[in-house]
């Protein structure tokens, strides 16, 4: 082997600013390694080539915002989607929709307080639905793929991650790559289920407008014993009846993403964890095999161990869900009581795919991390009932009226006795039950609100 000329140390001689953490042998030499692929050798002190360092990743590396290169992710989307035939929804198709869900809502008048939230109506393709929910999931995905790629430097002592600032930028970008690539497989296979804009119980869609998926309704019909009308009348239901109460209970949304975001709060980086799983997925990859390199994109790769602070605000996400699932599944019940006889399968049917949740929100489940499904939805269901025959559909419906009077855990595990001591509340006319919400938005006391927790007691 050559000499080394003195005044350039070899690089096996270069300081790794790694040296004594979990990181020190995915960056030996000198050198990025993962799991003994070299990605080229640099001095840790100059900006390294990018060409060198991630030509194999180079389709991966093109510049983007944020965390996440959503580009990527919709491409990746918008071509699961393509696998199968996606038509644009027909005139008659939209005319279905936009029929079902005036009586949706015509219907929904005599069974809930809240008036309806919609504004217009659509029925769209999967793609359709990709674009039109993309927003709400930059919102949702966003703050935990921050939280997820800027672990990888924070694990680091600081005068390790001061020394590899640079490449750390780096390897940030290409993280963020592929979980792009990951985010943007569990989208495209979500877009293949989802039923309505509001399915999985968030507002992913423009506020106001209420929305169905014909073909995957289609699919979802054909493995009922029902007409496909009752099918498409039901979901508009249910659809219409989201798009109420997130239309009138302003803080909602913001309770709802801020689980989320409480979720991202709670990403823990294990170093020595994360080494060793990178080192496990990427020994034997070929970076010139694009289906070796697929795997890889598929196998999980950044998936990280839930910490107790994300499983506490996964608890709260999930029973805030099965509380507005529970809303609508009493609600809906209600207005089909004496009008649709196969509403009873129906509603059972929903009940059973929502709480267990499909093969696509599973995939999404396990590339993003977030669960999106209310396994309580039937305690929810039977509370809401209860306080609605025992006090009436105010008192039901204005609960919503401020978070902190939305039931608990403890009160979904006994939903018959949710506020069972509580009299009904005194009727209100529309301008005080106004009155009463501007004051709670306002940071006030209710007239006769309670105020020493959230069941009143």
């Amino acid at each position: 082997m050559p000499d080394t000329p003195d005044d350039k140390p070899s690089g096996d001689d270069q300081p790794n600013p790694f040296k004594g953490t979990p990181f020190e042998h995915l960056f030996s030499g000198g050198q990025l390694n993962f799991g003994g692929m070299n990605l080229g050798g640099m001095d840790f002190g100059s900006m390294p080539d990018l060409g060198q360092l991630f030509g194999q990743l180079q389709s991966m590396m093109q510049p983007y915002d944020g965390a996440l290169n959503w580009d990527a992710a919709v491409d990746v989307a918008r071509k699961a989607v393509a696998r199968t035939p996606d038509p644009t929804p027909t005139a008659k198709q939209s005319d279905a929709v936009s029929d079902a869900l005036r009586l949706a809502d015509h219907w929904l008048d005599e069974a809930t307080e809240f008036p309806s939230g919609i504004t217009s109506t659509a029925a769209w393709s999967r793609a359709e639905w990709i674009v039109n929910t993309l927003d709400v999931w930059k919102v949702l995905v966003e703050p935990v793929a921050e939280q997820s790629v800027q672990g990888l430097s924070s694990a680091l002592p600081p005068e390790a991650a001061a020394q590899a600032g640079p490449i750390l930028g780096i390897i940030g970008k290409a993280v963020g790559a592929m979980l792009s690539t990951q985010v943007g497989s569990g989208f495209g296979e979500l877009a293949g289920e989802v039923l309505t804009a509001s399915d999985i119980g968030l507002p992913l869609g423009p506020a106001g407008k209420a929305a169905l998926v014909p073909a995957n309704v289609t699919a979802f019909a054909a493995g009922l014993d029902v007409s496909e009308d009752d099918v498409i009348l039901y979901l508009a239901l249910r659809e219409a009846a989201h798009q109420r109460l997130f239309a009138h209970v302003p803080w909602l949304r913001d309770h709802l993403i801020g689980a989320v975001t409480d979720f991202a709060r709670g990403v823990e980086v294990n170093a020595e964890s994360l080494q060793r799983r990178i080192q496990d997925q990427m020994s034997g990859i070929d970076p010139m095999n694009p289906e070796s390199m697929q795997q890889l994109l598929e196998g999980g790769l950044f998936e990280l161990p839930q910490s107790p602070a994300q499983a506490a605000a996964l608890e709260r996400l999930e029973i805030a869900l099965a509380l507005v699932e529970g809303w609508v599944d009493e609600v809906v019940g209600q207005a089909t009581e004496k009008r649709m006889p196969a509403a009873a399968k129906l509603q059972e049917a929903v009940r059973r795919r929502r709480a267990a949740g499909g093969p696509a929100e599973q995939t999404f489940a396990s590339l993003v991390g977030l669960e999106l499904r209310p396994r309580r939805l039937r305690d929810a269901s039977t509370l809401w009932g209860s306080l609605r025959t025992r006090q009436g559909t105010e008192a039901r419906d204005g609960v919503w009226l401020h978070p902190h009077l939305l039931p608990t855990s403890a009160d979904l595990d006994d939903p018959l006795g949710f506020r069972e001591e509580a009299a009904a509340p005194e009727k209100l006319t529309e301008d005080d039950f106004d009155a009463e919400l501007r004051k709670l938005l306002d940071g006030e006391e209710p007239t006769d609100g309670p105020t020493d927790g959230p069941t009143g007691e």
